[in-house]
């Protein structure tokens, strides 16, 4: 069986030498010596063709799980910022499969925090599967981990959710290259290498799915990509890719969890240039003496694949620390061939590839990434300059009128507390977290990069018998990312066993039936008589007539106090168990806590000076 995959002839453009290469035969040549067979063998070793490995058969979770696969040659050396290749042939030996890899090198946002480790290892492209025993033809769940393109490793633990949805399909968890090593961006290394090489190792690694899934019982057919935060700014991507002609050759269903969307640039823009030229200067590849002009560029690149590990990890952790407030310094681009496009204007073209689309957003997105001393208008309109620093005065006022002050500064008496999102009081002066001008940042920030992102994509999937479903986690509590428990579990205090349970079987229902809809009594909770969770037992899909959203919330509990995203922001009041009981409810999005429908139709109005 060969890795097949069709490009439409749309594509002939991809063909530019300068472009990053979308290799559609990567794995040919290896295919061809590994077993035939679709089934996994019984004696847990697979064979790959080019590797084999053994895995590990976990009684407990009815699991075989396969840590530590390599699916791409080291991307060291020659290959640094090249498009990722395929492994080569190493069958000497069985390799052991039960040792999660190696993270690859990190980079922080800014302001660095001291005693940061960016240490990794850039031979870091490898997978991990986890395959129920004795099933095959299984659907599959790809997961893409966040932090902002600069931290995070593929180590996440799949087996509670497959658990919880009986088995019923198959996990992968994958790296990719992050920070300077998989985000750098320039004409030169557009010329000389590949930018987004980050994004392209996970095209490479949904290209290896497609290939080998089957001997661990998967059905290639019925992928689902997902992540959280840059993970689901990295599936929203992926939904872009190739300007949307992929269709479903790689996979079918999309869970966008937070999409993560920064300002997303030009390859050569000024942004990322000054970050390669400020990563080309921290290791002694640029200043003077000044090169001749004519080699410059070749000499830069060229001196930056010399360099030793330790130096350019050192440096890719260092730039990005040196970013604006809140942001990274290696981000992905827009290199008019794999992404070619904003997000928010390909969007608006429907221009995807999959069929199905589950997104959601959490209560209070920005807090953890906004300056917390924003008591003035004054102190808002100095933040949102440097946010967004194309933005006129003109622009500014505009925002304003967007988003509406009650408070001309931070009133200390207003309690903090969780809005109802349908009531008067809103997230434009309100939250868990602050009131009045901070809130109103944090606001800001949440809408603009990780909120209306998701509106975005609910709105992309509405076409060509395409479908998408909306949802948002509104636990007291719900930073950014504290989510992610929810469905992959450990729970935290705050997440009662019947919620958690309900979350994963959406996620579940999804990926295996196409379908987020849950029973009564997984939706209502066995712990309580409570019919509060029947909205999720008809989830109801987006359309621009009704922009309906999932509303998951609890009632009830014991209150306890918990410590805050930062050290200078107030201790707020969380509920736990005993008491804990499930509050689902279909809600309309658009008019939601305020407007926000209306503030994410202004924000993609402004798209091409955010940019977004």
């Amino acid at each position: 069986m060969k890795f097949a995959l069709t490009i439409c002839a749309g594509l002939a453009v991809i063909a530019s030498a300068a472009a990053p290469r979308y290799n559609s035969r990567a794995f040919d040549g290896v295919l061809s010596q590994r077993q035939t067979s679709t089934n996994i063998s019984s004696n847990l070793i697979v064979d790959l063709g080019y590797e084999r490995y053994m895995g590990v058969a976990n009684a407990s979770t009815g699991l075989n799980t396969f840590k530590g696969i390599r699916y791409a040659a080291p991307p060291t050396g020659s290959l640094r910022w090249q498009p990722p290749q395929a492994p080569a042939v190493n069958r000497a030996q069985v390799l052991p499969g039960d040792t999660l890899p190696q993270n690859c090198p990190q980079s922080p946002d800014a302001p660095i925090a001291a005693g940061f480790n960016f240490t990794g290892n850039e031979d870091c492209l490898f997978l991990s599967v986890y395959a129920p025993q004795n099933k095959t033809n299984l659907p599959v769940l790809v997961w893409i981990h966040g932090g902002g393109y600069g931290l995070g490793q593929g180590n996440e633990d799949l087996s509670p959710i497959i658990n919880t949805n009986n088995n019923n399909f198959i996990g992968v968890a994958i790296q990719y290259r992050l920070g300077a090593f998989g985000f750098l961006s320039s004409d030169e290394v557009m010329r000389y290498g590949a930018v987004n090489a980050g994004l392209l190792d996970q095209t490479f690694a949904l290209q290896w799915v497609q290939s080998y899934i089957g001997l661990f019982g998967g059905n290639a057919s019925q992928v689902t990509i997902s992540g959280e935060s840059a993970g689901g700014g990295s599936v929203m991507l992926q939904s872009m890719a190739y300007g949307g002609y992929l269709g479903v050759s790689l996979f079918s269903n999309v869970i966008s969890a937070s999409p993560y969307l920064p300002q997303q640039f030009s390859y050569a823009d000024f942004v990322p240039s000054q970050s390669y030229y400020a990563f080309a200067s921290a290791v002694g590849c640029f200043g003077p003496p000044a090169l001749p002009q004519s080699n410059i560029s070749a000499s830069i690149f060229k001196c930056l694949v010399s360099k030793d590990t330790e130096t350019l990890q050192n440096a890719s952790a260092t730039t990005s620390g040196f970013s604006r407030y809140g942001t990274w310094g290696f981000l992905p681009v827009t290199d008019g061939v794999y992404i070619q496009q904003l997000p928010s204007q390909q969007l608006l073209k429907k221009q995807v590839n999959g069929n199905r689309m589950l997104v959601g957003n959490n209560a209070n997105e920005g807090p953890t990434f906004t300056p917390q001393n924003i008591v003035t208008e004054d102190d808002f309109v100095a933040f949102l300059h440097n946010a967004f620093p194309l933005f006129t005065d003109d622009d500014v006022s505009r925002v304003l009128l967007y988003y509406p002050s009650t408070n001309a500064s931070v009133d200390m008496s207003i309690p903090d507390f969780a809005t109802s999102g349908n009531s008067t009081h809103s997230a434009l002066n309100e939250s868990t977290f602050a009131t009045g001008q901070q809130q109103r940042a944090d606001n800001v920030y949440a809408e603009t990069t990780f909120v209306c992102p998701s509106y975005w994509l609910a709105e992309a999937f509405t076409n060509n018998n395409r479908i998408s479903y909306k949802y948002q986690y509104s636990l007291i509590g719900a930073q950014h990312s504290s989510d992610v428990s929810s469905y992959f579990g450990p729970p935290t205090p705050n997440q009662g066993p019947d919620f958690n349970k309900a979350f994963m079987t959406i996620w579940g229902n999804f990926i295996t039936q196409n379908d987020p809809s849950i029973s009564a009594p997984i939706a209502n909770g066995a712990s309580s008589n409570s019919t509060m969770g029947m909205a999720a037992t008809t989830f109801p899909p987006w359309s621009l007539a009704a922009p309906l959203q999932l509303n998951l919330n609890q009632t009830g509990g014991t209150a306890f106090s918990s410590m805050s995203f930062s050290g200078t922001a107030p201790n707020i009041t969380e509920f736990e168990e005993p008491g804990l009981v499930n509050d689902f409810e279909i809600v309309d999005a658009y008019t939601w806590e305020g407007g926000r429908g209306m503030r994410c139709d202004f924000w993609r109005s402004v798209g091409s000076i955010v940019p977004e």
